[in-house]
């Protein structure tokens, strides 16, 4: 499947980090934008609180030149993080009298995310949702439609 730049540098890292235990809902470094980011926390810096889709003075600067952070735009970043957050089981913004996951760095929970996120970064480029696998299981004359390619 053909992807985008932007897309595939984005699923390295996500996926990196979620197999290297350094995808963390509640810090701005190892989250889902975080790690986009090269773990840096600058993107927090767009928005006055976690997890919030609202742009602070700063981000609608940055949203009004273009500015583009590893190829997302501020609003993009924080729908992403927003989406991220939301399906671990948040109540946005995050806050820590907010409601939030028992264990938020369990794989199951982190799992849900990213699924969630990938969704999300696939519709941003209008890419097929690379984490279906719903057409896999499509049949047709009691054999599958579609051949596993290797």
């Amino acid at each position: 499947m053909k992807t985008t730049p932007r897309l595939e540098s984005a699923l390295r890292k996500l996926y990196t980090a979620f197999h290297n235990n350094t995808l963390n809902p509640e810090c701005c470094k190892q989250c889902a934008v975080g790690n986009i980011l090269n773990h840096t926390d600058s993107w927090k810096h767009l928005s006055d609180s976690h997890g919030a889709l609202e742009l602070n003075y700063v981000g609608k600067v940055h949203q009004a030149l273009g500015r583009k952070f590893n190829g997302y735009s501020p609003l993009e970043l924080l729908k992403i993080e927003n989406i991220f957050l939301n399906t671990c089981g948040y109540q946005l913004p995050l806050h820590y009298k907010n409601e939030k996951p028992q264990n938020p760095t369990d794989k199951a929970v982190l799992f849900n995310g990213l699924c969630a996120v990938i969704s999300f970064l696939c519709e941003l480029d209008n890419i097929k949702n690379v984490m279906d696998y719903k057409r896999l299981f499509e049949f047709e004359d009691e054999r599958p439609k579609y051949e596993l390619s290797s």
